[in-house]
């Protein structure tokens, strides 16, 4: 059970940062346009990450010794750069979320969606990389995966289908800062918890 909320907390954590993948699904969501769709494709490519990730990472850990704390250390500097970039955005302010004219067709909607999340070099150190550096912690690494793929689905979902109650909230650039600032200090303590656990 602790592995699996481990593995929900950080891949909520990790996936709540605002990329172009979550403000597509947000204005999906406003739009009302393959909300079900466009969530669903989301968290499936997430779980399929996630899983390569840890069964893969954890095989490799025992074949490789030292790769685990290497990737731990490597782990822990990409978090501190994500957190001192969301601190960074923080403190600009500025982000503003439109919801865009006219819905794409589910075809297009899909594609755009397939590649915001596969051609997006982040997606591997997020999912393979770090979740499966953090997963190796752990003996229940099936339970990690499972709580990090649920944080996908209930993310996603929540994204999509909570747009709309978001809408009036997001139009106000003072609340991507708290959002933003949240996410950054989010990012550097789970930096130092791999570096002292």
């Amino acid at each position: 059970m602790q592995a699996a909320l481990a593995g929900f907390g950080l891949g909520l954590s990790l996936i709540l940062a605002i990329g172009a993948q979550n403000a597509f699904v947000l204005r999906q969501g406003l739009g009302r346009a393959h909300v079900f769709a466009v969530c669903l494709t989301c968290a499936l490519s997430d779980a399929v990450l996630i899983a390569a990730g840890v069964a893969g990472f954890g095989a490799l850990t025992q074949a490789v010794p030292g790769l685990e704390w290497g990737m731990r250390l490597f782990g822990a500097g990409f978090l501190f750069w994500y957190g001192a970039r969301s601190l960074a955005a923080a403190w600009r302010g500025g982000e503003v979320l439109r919801a865009g004219t006219g819905a794409p067709s589910l075809r297009a909607a899909l594609l755009t969606c397939i590649a915001l999340t596969w051609l997006n070099p982040h997606v591997y150190l997020d999912t393979v990389v770090l979740l499966g550096a953090v997963a190796a912690q752990y003996e229940d690494r099936l339970g990690f995966a499972l709580g990090a793929m649920a944080a996908s689905f209930v993310f996603f979902f929540a994204l999509g289908y909570g747009a709309r109650l978001l809408s009036p909230l997001l139009a106000r650039p003072g609340a991507w800062r708290v959002l933003d600032g949240a996410i950054g200090g989010m990012m550097w303590l789970i930096a130092v918890s791999l570096l002292v656990g």
